[in-house]
């Protein structure tokens, strides 16, 4: 009792010593060693992991609570003032893998889900979806001149006379830049998305007559149901590679007719990509007139029967990885090329409040088009998309913001209304198997909307990594990876755990 007794009277442990990390170079090494010293280490490397590797995460900083709706009790709270580092890191969360490839990565995977969803079933769509005739359609632009490589029949060599190999810069560029159609590329991606939508107009028309209904009778019985990625050609401009498919007239959980067959829905689908136009007038380049290239591929989506033969699987790999990626496959950049100081405006304003042309871009509201690091042909497209910007009828196409997209301003990946779940129903649902995995860890009871009210508020304190959070994200990535590939290792070759 007298040992107790003494052991409750002993001063606490004083706090462990700063360490002399003066001799350490390295900022982030020095980081980690002060979290090691400190005991936090383990918390901050959790913060790090809730990110999952993402390679630019937000800052955020406040509190949060859950709060008893009915007798106002908290049942539990979060403030980051507890935590080490005062601060929670979040996922950005954007889709580009050029950007983030953790974060992308997800985005593929939900694309995935979201296209093999309406092929076999499954996230609130029935698996009966899979009977249901649908095609995989690829449209491609038409000619804006002859380029290396891109010759579609005449497999002897490009029409310069060489065979290039696979990794040649040549590729995709121009045999004759002078003559080359810069002006129709550039405006062919800016009105890329509205031809879609002309086509999927079209579309329904020709189901109609090749049915022998009127376009009424035909949406009572018939729906067309699609989904669609945006891919880039080597060069620069884009095209689309859609899943086509007949549903009865509430989507998805109805069957369409037996007389709307795949060889009906494939014959409309070449009917309205050879048929659909798109005319753009102006005064300084005249009246243009576009269309999907003669490059038109229309395949049935054969049942999953592993005959070598078009499958689901297949199709939703394919369209998933294109769904992450964008124009800097066709050698350009993944950021804006307007001036950054003046927002693309040409000026800025003085202390005085009076405007002023700004001093970075000299008042043309854009970077020195020649420092970037691009090809020629990229950087005449580029070129091309300021100065078609420049015209007052072609101000709404916004190309001096979507410069560095070549013109391209639409969603990379859509989807009709019925053709199956969302990406917000799986964001959704992903978000509260967190929650309720959370809950369990914490062990807490079982709450409703009813019941609960959360009360929180955050403010926004930058983006990315302090150096020594740096390292510990870099280390989160690379056991992501390899537990990715001993999936892989597991599935190809039946590898036990």
């Amino acid at each position: 009792m007298r040992n107790v007794l003494a052991r409750l009277d002993s001063p606490a442990p004083a706090p462990p010593k700063p360490l002399d990390l003066r001799h350490v170079a390295s900022p982030a090494v020095r980081e980690l060693l002060t979290y090691l010293n400190n005991d936090t280490f383990d918390a901050v490397r959790s913060g790090v992991e809730q990110a999952r590797g993402c390679t630019h995460p937000i800052q955020l900083a406040g509190w949060t609570q859950t709060v008893h709706a009915h007798t106002g009790r908290v049942l539990r709270s979060f403030n980051t003032a507890d935590i080490p580092t005062g601060r929670v890191l979040v996922a950005c969360n954007n889709r580009r893998a050029s950007r983030c490839p953790s974060c992308a990565r997800i985005y593929a995977g939900d694309t995935y889900q979201l296209i093999r969803a309406g092929l076999v079933g499954g996230k609130t769509t029935p698996d009966t979806v899979r009977s249901h005739p649908r095609v995989f359609v690829t449209l491609t632009a038409p000619t804006f001149g002859p380029v290396h490589g891109c010759v579609w029949r005449d497999r002897s060599g490009c029409r310069c006379g060489q065979h290039h190999a696979s990794d040649d810069p040549r590729l995709g560029t121009p045999i004759d830049p002078r003559t080359y159609d810069y002006t129709g590329a550039v405006l062919f991606n800016a009105h890329a998305g509205e031809l879609w939508g002309r086509f999927t107009t079209y579309l329904r028309r020709y189901v109609a007559r090749l049915l022998h209904l009127t376009q009424k009778a035909a949406a009572s019985v018939v729906r067309v149901s699609f989904a669609k990625v945006a891919e880039y050609q080597k060069r620069g401009v884009v095209h689309y590679h859609a899943i086509v498919r007949f549903d009865g007239p509430e989507g998805s959980t109805e069957p369409p007719p037996a007389y709307a067959t795949a060889a009906v829905l494939a014959k409309a689908v070449k009917l309205a990509a050879r048929h659909v136009t798109l005319t753009v007038a102006s005064n300084r380049i005249g009246e243009r007139t576009f269309r999907w290239g003669r490059q038109i591929d229309v395949k049935q989506i054969a049942a999953d029967d592993g005959k070598g033969r078009l499958t689901s699987e297949a199709v939703a790999g394919y369209i998933a990885k294109y769904a992450t990626k964008g124009a800097e496959d066709a050698g350009t950049i993944d950021r804006p090329v307007y001036c950054q100081p003046c927002h693309g405006r040409g000026m800025t304003t003085t202390p005085a409040g009076l405007p002023e042309a700004c001093a970075t871009c000299d008042g043309t509201g854009r970077e020195n088009v020649k420092h970037l690091r691009v090809a020629r042909h990229v950087r005449q497209m580029i070129r091309t998309c300021w100065d078609l910007g420049g015209l007052p009828e072609f101000a709404h196409l916004k190309l001096w913001k979507w410069a560095h997209m070549l013109g391209f301003r639409g969603h990379f990946s859509t989807k009709s209304r019925r053709y199956s779940t969302t990406l917000g129903a799986l964001r959704e649902e992903r978000r509260t198997w967190r929650q309720e995995r959370h809950r369990e860890h914490l062990d807490l009871p079982e709450e409703t909307d009813e019941t609960t009210l959360v009360v929180s508020d955050w403010t926004f304190l930058g983006t990315g990594y302090s150096p020594g959070e740096e390292l510990l994200a870099a280390q989160v990535r690379h056991e992501r990876a390899l537990a990715r590939e001993r999936r892989e290792r597991v599935k190809t070759e039946g590898e036990p755990w």
